[in-house]
């Protein structure tokens, strides 16, 4: 491996962008937390890292090679995304006003901005962009303010959404001819004409293909492609291959990545190539918002020429956004609230700034002053929205009280999204009642199913605009809120789609009611309280939550080659009671995530071996213990007397699953009658491998049992292999243990030793270098635990000891060493058979002396 690139220490450069990627995560987790936008906290951490406070890194000639280059493609994701999510149709829908507004808000600060360059006496050339830099508006911070006071469907929200769109698509063409004029000399109207014409050239042409050519071509190419990342890479590639052409055009990269991605987002496959690229952006995107703040110098910006300066321009940056509310001349407005919705910079305003710093427009100072700019105009504009929000919600008690079918006029508008935009008047209606309280009904789930169905993203939008979802469906509100956060994001009003009912409507799946509504927790819940909730709002009987624990289990279990063995295919056969459900949990298993090639083949052959198990003959039926059942039956009819037979009809599912016929009804019979408290029976057996024997105990229940077995069987020196345990309502407990013995073990001895440990007191036994792994969906009723620990004599009894002192029952142990390390697999549950908790777990660790 090459210890350097070019001249440049390799490890110098891991080092700048470990530090950067992580002081990235952690202000924007910290900004996240108290309400700031996660941007402005990268900025923070790139102005502490960087040279002017704790100088980790920096960004010149000899290192922040790597940070530089990595921030490059940043901001090329940065815009292809905002290209991908750009809604023409809906900007032209949007008509006139929001175009008005947009003009003025681009037109106005620009004027302005030069104004107060040049009246500090800069260069023509830094006035221009100082104009330019203040053009662009954030959608991003806007939305999330509407959405938040559930004012989406109001006609100001409408305007400024529109308004801020507008806005970055001429503030990128205004970028495109005051990059090339300031870079390029001296500025006159002969300049500008071919700069502006070479511009629009390049627009016009990457527009037409865009439109024309690459949706064919991805059709073709991804009916064409094996591979799923096939198309993406292809994407990737065309944002590079654009970006590339604006630079032979003398236009900046980014104006490339912008027109790529207009044209992926008019292509079929945009939402699989948006997905994948989104997870490189989340790690992307971040340094070059981190880079912003390491380029700035504190020192230059706390100067009072670049204070006064900044000042100057945020005045007349708020001032030029504000007046542009004014643009609208219709009926009655509140164009205030317009004007202040256009205030933020945001990320748009960002790109600018790099790029003048970059070109060397602006100098150090000069840049100071512009994030100064851009970060006073990010932080006020979320106050001073909410405060004319807040004054401007309706109290009147009459129009407050008409809101009988609400919930059902909002999905009928949802559904009717497709096909039509909404009324101004239907617009006005649901704006008016935005804070009235709605509750979700049962009977609004199916409209709501088929919204789902449909796949439709501006339905979502509808029912997000008129509030619905934030008051009727408060955990996928959360949900949407979350998506939100990152102002990376810049149309969050595109990110209303649901993945895993997106990738089940790809594949062709029949998605009905139960699947859809599993599909939705899938997408929305992070947590067993939230999925609960939500689908008791919807109305579901428990199917979907057990369909989705389901899937999740299958998921699970791809990979695990335990899954393959009988005993636990049973279990999940029988658990999933039937081919059908086994197929649908199956299908949702590939959806709620995305598969390797490796998980995918996993899904498919674990559901292949279970339904194989569930269509053998004597398997089929609907109730969910068939198998079990069927074994049970067998059983009984090899029972010797009624009372063995009555036994086995009240034996635990799990342990018919873990015997043949056979040995179920010899361990009954060994268990009945239920042997006296004290007492114990013991049968020994030989089986086919050498010096192998299975041992039987049957007694009465009582706490810590398997320890104190374990204790005996250690006495007599025999080493186990195996355990499984079964106990019955009334007590009665037959634990069996497969041990390694050279000579027969002694039944009565056992007998006789196991007897006297059952009146002793139990003690803890850690385990030093031990750990122990806790997996609660790897199996459908008990929860599974992993002992890895050093291999030595004692270590079932030490574990033994340690569940019994949490009270914790153990249904079956399989021990297994591996390169001098004990790895025993333990599937257990409290004593009243559910899964164990965290608390219960952190019991039986601390009594081990494990680690997690």
């Amino acid at each position: 491996m090459l210890a350097t690139v070019g001249t440049v220490d390799l490890a110098r450069l891991l080092l700048d962008l470990l530090i950067v990627l992580v002081a990235a995560k952690l202000a924007a987790e910290a900004a996240e937390r108290a309400r700031i936008p996660a941007v402005l906290g990268e900025i923070v951490a790139g102005i502490l890292i960087g040279p002017s406070v704790l100088g980790l890194v920096e960004l010149g000639a000899d290192r922040g090679v790597a940070v530089s280059f990595v921030a490059e493609l940043g901001v090329l994701l940065l815009l292809l995304g905002v290209g991908m999510e750009m809604d023409l149709d809906e900007l032209r829908r949007v008509g006139g006003p929001a175009m008005s507004v947009a003009v003025v808000g681009v037109a106005l600060p620009f004027a302005l901005g030069l104004a107060v360059g040049l009246a500090f006496g800069l260069e023509t050339n830094t006035a221009i962009f100082f104009g330019a830099a203040l053009t662009a508006t954030s959608v991003g911070i806007t939305a999330r303010v509407f959405g938040d006071l559930r004012a989406l469907a109001s006609t100001e929200a409408r305007i400024v959404l529109g308004a801020a769109v507008a806005d970055d698509v001429l503030g990128l063409v205004v970028l495109t001819v005051v990059v090339k004029l300031v870079t390029g000399g001296s500025v006159g109207i002969g300049t500008v004409g071919e700069t502006l014409g070479l511009a629009v050239l390049f627009l016009a042409v990457t527009g037409i293909v865009g439109v024309m050519v690459i949706p064919r071509l991805f059709d073709r190419l991804a009916h064409a492609a094996s591979s799923q990342a096939t198309v993406t890479i292809a994407g990737f590639a065309l944002m590079l291959g654009f970006a590339l052409l604006a630079d032979l055009a003398k236009l900046a990269f980014i104006i490339g990545a912008f027109m790529a991605g207009l044209a992926l987002g008019r292509t079929r496959q945009h939402e699989r190539i948006e997905g994948d690229l989104n997870a490189v952006g989340n790690l992307l995107i971040p340094v070059f918002f981190v880079s912003i703040g390491i380029n700035a110098d504190l020192q230059a910006m706390a100067d009072p020429g670049v204070i006064g300066l900044a000042a100057a321009l945020t005045a007349v940056a708020i001032f030029g956004k504000v007046v542009a509310g004014w643009a609208i001349v219709r009926r009655p407005i509140d164009r205030l609230l317009i004007g202040l919705g256009m205030i933020p910079r945001g990320e748009v305003g960002l790109i600018f700034a790099a790029i003048g710093l970059s070109t060397n427009v602006l100098d150090e100072e000069q840049y100071g002053a512009l994030l100064i700019v851009i970060l006073v105009t990010t932080l006020i504009t979320p106050p001073l929205l909410r405060i004319r929000l807040q004054r401007g919600s309706v109290d009147d008690a009459a129009l407050i009280a008409d809101t009988e079918g609400l919930l059902a006029k909002a999905l009928d508008a949802a559904a009717a999204a497709a096909g039509r935009d909404l009324t101004e008047d239907e617009l006005v209606w649901f704006d008016q009642r935005r804070d009235v309280p709605l509750a979700w009904t049962a009977d609004a789930t199916p409209p709501l199913v088929s919204l789902l169905r449909s796949g439709e993203p501006r339905s979502m939008r509808v029912l997000e605009a008129t509030g619905v979802i934030d008051r009727a469906l408060p955990e996928v509100s959360a949900s949407m809120h979350r998506r939100r956060a990152d102002l990376t994001d810049l149309d969050p009003l595109g990110r209303l789609r649901f993945p895993t009912v997106d990738r089940l409507r790809e594949v062709g799946a029949d998605i009905d009611d139960t699947l859809a509504t599993a599909a939705l927790i899938a997408d929305t819940c992070d947590d067993v309280a939230a999925a609960t909730s939500l689908a008791t709002r919807l109305g579901d009987d428990g199917s979907a939550l057990e369909l989705l624990d389901d899937a999740r289990l299958i998921r699970r279990r791809a990979l695990d080659p335990s899954a393959y063995d009988d005993r636990d295919l049973l279990q999940m056969a029988t658990h999933l009671s039937s081919e059908e459900r086994t197929a649908s949990a199956a299908r949702l298993a590939h959806a709620i995530g995305d598969a390797s090639n490796e998980r995918s083949s996993g899904i498919d052959a674990l559901t292949e071996r279970i339904i194989a198990v569930q269509s053998r003959p004597g398997a089929a039926g609907s109730a969910s213990t068939n198998i079990a059942e069927e074994r049970r039956a067998a059983a009984q009819q090899l029972a010797a007397s009624t009372d063995v037979a009555e036994r086995l009809a009240f034996a635990p599912v799990p342990y018919l699953l873990a015997h043949d016929p056979e040995e179920l009804a010899r361990q009954a019979r060994l268990l009945e009658p239920l042997p006296r408290p004290g007492k114990v029976r013991v049968a020994v057996s030989p089986l086919p491998e050498p010096d192998h024997w299975r041992v039987e105990f049957a007694c009465r229940d009582m706490s810590g049992l398997l320890a104190r077995l374990a204790d005996a069987l250690t006495e007599h020196g025999l080493d186990v292999v195996t355990a499984d345990l079964a106990t019955w309502p009334d007590s009665g407990v037959v634990d069996s243990f497969v041990v390694r013995s050279r000579t027969r073990p002694p039944a009565g001895d056992l007998a006789h030793t196991v007897e006297d440990h059952l009146g002793r007191r139990l003690r803890a036994l850690p385990i030093v270098g031990a750990s122990l792994s806790v997996d609660q969906a790897a199996l459908p009723w008990h929860t599974l635990c992993t002992l890895d620990a050093p291999d030595r004599s004692g270590t079932l009894r030490a574990v033994a000891h340690a569940f019994a002192s949490a009270d914790v029952r153990v249904h079956s142990a399989v021990l297994s060493t591996r390169d001098g390390r004990v790895l025993d697999r333990f599937e257990v549950t409290d004593r009243f058979q559910r899964k164990i908790d965290d608390a219960t777990v952190a019991r039986v660790r601390a009594a081990l002396g494990a680690t997690d």
